[in-house]
């Protein structure tokens, strides 16, 4: 038997540093997508294809086993980890040679190891030239929703981005962002352009900046055109406005255009171009758009397969399918009596 320690340090809503005997990561939920991973089940780490970017989904209702009774006599035992306190600690002969700023940079992680946030934030802030120090500080001050002090970090920390991530890897601290997507699955991102970009685009949605907060996630998808969790935030963010504007709804058919669904996050990025479709009057292939995506159910989270059936049976109602319509509902109120108002459409409140 093997135990895990860890703990976490709330940052803000959606974010939190979290700290174990193997390393730290830090855990970054930009607004525009709204959902976190569920409290139960097990999480599995997958690649998505072509993109370079990972996700977990979450299983929900089945535990984690035990791997004692299946680990073969060749396995390898695996190495004890070294304790975060000690690879934030500096000897009296290392802290010599070690120059100044990046000294404040572990004096600064160490302190929020500690839960001392204000000493954290002082030692971090005084190491503004160092990439990692500026990315981390910023993102605290974000959390005291202190954006003016937040913006300027993050920006600071993305106009050094070449040097993003080397001083965390140096004393191998695993600083992760993960960026939700839906409720049972999160992709993880490391401490690069893009993770800046990403808490950029959270601090500008702070300030009610859309505009700015999509500029930063098509930035993204400039160096990397594939990146369907990008897509699927900058898709979530068009089409916040009530109603949708119909050049917004254009920008999500086409950001997801020939998309297949491949995974959870796929999954995700069809229900938001159906409902993209609908707000151009296109009802029908809106309907074909979320039967596709609610194809295969496999390993998708169930809150996601039940917000796609409650589009489709708003999509069939729009077409005149009030049959259809009415036996989506029904199915999702027996799953979910408060979902949406679902009780108020079949009449039952």
């Amino acid at each position: 038997m093997s135990f895990r320690f860890w703990r976490r340090v709330q940052l803000f809503p959606g974010v939190s540093l979290n700290l174990s005997k193997s390393g730290a990561s830090l855990s970054v939920g930009p607004r525009g997508a709204k959902y976190t991973i569920g409290p139960r089940g097990t999480r599995a780490t997958v690649g998505l294809p072509g993109s370079g970017l990972f996700y977990s989904v979450q299983n929900p209702g089945r535990a984690s086993q035990s791997r004692r009774g299946n680990r073969t006599q060749t396995e390898p035992p695996a190495p004890l980890p070294i304790p975060v306190k000690d690879r934030l600690s500096l000897g009296f002969f290392q802290r010599l040679v070690t120059p100044a700023d990046e000294r404040a940079f572990v004096d600064g992680l160490r302190a929020l190891h500690e839960d001392n946030e204000t000493e954290a934030l002082a030692q971090l802030e005084s190491a503004p030239e160092q990439a990692d120090a500026a990315w981390t500080a910023g993102l605290l001050r974000l959390k005291r929703h202190e954006l003016e002090a937040a913006y300027a970090l993050l920006h600071n920390a993305l106009q050094r981005q070449s040097a993003l991530g080397q001083l965390y890897a140096k004393y191998q601290i695993n600083a992760t962002t993960s960026f939700s997507v839906t409720h049972e699955v999160t992709a993880h991102i490391g401490p690069r352009e893009r993770g800046t970009r990403l808490a950029l685009a959270e601090l500008h949605q702070l300030r009610d900046e859309h505009d700015l907060a999509a500029e930063h996630l098509r930035l993204i998808l400039a160096e990397t055109s594939e990146d369907v969790v990008v897509k699927a935030a900058l898709a979530e963010l068009l089409l916040e406005a009530e109603p949708i504007p119909r050049a917004n709804a254009d920008q999500v058919v086409q950001l997801s255009a020939g998309l297949e669904n491949e995974t959870p996050v796929h999954a995700a990025l069809l229900l938001y171009k159906a409902r993209a479709l609908r707000a151009l009057g296109l009802d029908e292939v809106a309907v074909s758009t979320l039967t596709q995506a609610y194809r295969r159910k496999k390993d998708r989270p169930e809150a996601l397969l039940r917000q796609i059936r409650y589009e489709r049976a708003l999509a069939y109602a729009a077409v005149g399918r009030r049959g259809d319509s009415r036996r989506e509902l029904s199915a999702i109120y027996a799953e979910d009596p408060g979902f949406e108002d679902v009780a108020v459409r079949l009449g039952v409140r």
